[in-house]
């Protein structure tokens, strides 16, 4: 069993692929991966980041399907409107039936550089009809309403094809962070304590935990919250 973890490599480790890895490590799953982009990082800034050409992704997809036993899909990182087009194109050509896919919308990185342009921000809708759910938070949301046209995200992105949506609260305020999980006209919460600071790559840790836990065949609920408990520790190792 594995889940495919589509997405950047991160050269600091803190986030991307290697965290991704990490995660699937964490819940002893076996993780394939498919590079859409290289970056040089720090904790502090994107140095370069390089996307990776549309056609190489979509090979990589295909060998992770090829090899067999992929229960999941995690995506992050995309980069450019090609990369999105060519992975709803693998997706919707090689996806077995009833694997599930969970879309982290990396729009820009934790120091404010921007990993997803606006054509690709815009292509999203050709990947959504792929999607079981989409992860953002709140600064992602506002972006995907730009990028959608939409003055309600989270119903636009379910209109546009996905079928659900976990809006992320690390970045509200308060003594609780609270994400919510929409699914059609059905919202349930998922509270944890606010922890002090910040780290990196919580984003894509609690996306992969999702997948992971939607591989073994656990209900969404239960993987989301199965994945904020796991994120929770993340942060208290900090």
């Amino acid at each position: 069993m594995a889940v495919l973890m589509i997405g950047g490599m991160d050269s600091s480790g803190g986030a991307g692929l290697l965290r991704d890895f990490a995660t699937a490590a964490a819940f002893n799953i076996a993780a394939r991966v498919a590079v859409t982009a290289v970056t040089a990082q720090t904790d502090g800034a994107v140095l370069r980041a390089d996307i990776c050409a549309a056609e190489l992704v979509q090979a990589q997809i295909r060998a992770a399907f090829q090899q067999g036993a992929v229960r999941a899909v995690k995506i992050g990182m995309l980069g450019n409107a090609a990369v999105v087009r060519a992975v709803a194109e693998a997706l919707h050509a090689d996806l077995p039936p009833g694997v599930p896919v969970v879309l982290d919308p990396v729009i820009a990185s934790s120091s404010g550089k921007a990993l997803l342009d606006a054509a690709g921000l815009a292509a999203l809708t050709e990947l959504l009809p792929q999607v079981d759910l989409v992860t953002p938070n709140l600064p992602e949301l506002a972006r995907l309403g730009e990028g959608l046209g939409a003055d309600d995200p989270v119903a636009a992105l379910l209109q546009a094809g996905a079928d659900a949506v976990l809006v992320k609260g690390g970045h509200d305020i308060g003594a609780e962070a609270v994400d919510r999980l929409v699914i059609a006209d059905q919202v349930t919460t998922f509270t944890a304590p606010r922890l002090p600071g910040t780290r990196r790559g919580t984003g894509c840790t609690l996306a992969a935990a999702i997948a992971c836990g939607l591989a073994v065949g656990k209900p969404l609920p239960e993987a989301v919250k199965q994945a904020k408990a796991h994120v929770t520790a993340y942060l208290q190792a900090a």
